[in-house]
């Protein structure tokens, strides 16, 4: 389904990202692991075509995505949950949810109600501001967001980090049911191992860039996280 082959992503001159190889199969929960500043966040930011340049080839569907601009890589069917949440703070819950809307092939415009059902505290706050929720509200909008965009592959950079323990739990089952039950294929970008090893089905391990090791889930053996993730 999404498929990159001999990928290269670069800030200005810097190859921050190099010679990536890597497929994710349709309906896949596929983790990308490793310490801090190895390339995960530039493997997604790549994928969107948010890099300086990108060389190789990114293809979704069979569809060639590294010469198109983000916009239309959104439309193409790649949704988007960044660290930090990206959630525009002066704009209502309302009218951020919008905006996920507008990336459907549709032109958007309505919201659907089943999106709501998986985080009941954003109906609840439809009129609140994106900058008056907590972290974990504001995540849980994160989602929300993508997912009314209609995706069919959804990326995901440290969806958990920094939010209260309740909540973390409530995000994780529904990513993990959005991939079970609907058949949502997504690409996870995360620290925590656990839940890493509880939701995937398969991973990859970067280091400097590139794609150290990668596998089935149940080949993500202790003695590669002790090589690999301990810090």
């Amino acid at each position: 389904m999404l498929e990159l082959a001999g990928v290269d992503g670069f800030y200005g001159r810097s190859r921050a990202l190099q010679s990536v190889s890597m497929k994710v199969d349709r309906g896949d929960f596929f983790s990308v692991l490793g310490r801090n500043g190895v390339g995960k966040t530039t493997l997604l930011r790549t994928i969107l075509g948010l890099m300086s340049r990108t060389t190789g080839s990114i293809r979704l569907d069979g569809e060639e995505l590294v010469d198109k601009p983000t916009h239309e890589r959104a439309l193409a069917g790649i949704g988007y949950v960044p660290q930090g949440r990206g959630i525009l703070p002066a704009f209502t819950v309302r009218e951020n949810l919008m905006v996920g809307t507008f990336a459907t092939r549709g032109g958007g415009g309505r919201i659907a109600e089943w999106v709501l059902d998986l985080f009941p505290i954003l109906k609840e706050f439809l009129n609140r501001r994106g900058g008056n929720l907590s972290g974990g509200q504001q995540q849980q909008l994160a989602i929300a967001r993508a997912l009314l965009s209609e995706p069919k592959v959804m990326l995901l950079d440290e969806p958990t980090e920094g939010i209260q323990p309740n909540i973390v739990e409530q995000i994780e089952q529904v990513l993990i049911d959005l991939n079970r039950k609907q058949g949502l294929t997504i690409v996870l970008v995360e620290q925590n191992i656990a839940f890493a090893r509880r939701a995937s089905k398969h991973f990859a391990i970067f280091n400097r860039g590139s794609v150290a090791v990668g596998g089935s889930i149940d080949q993500l053996s202790d003695g590669l996280i002790h090589q690999h993730l301990v810090v």
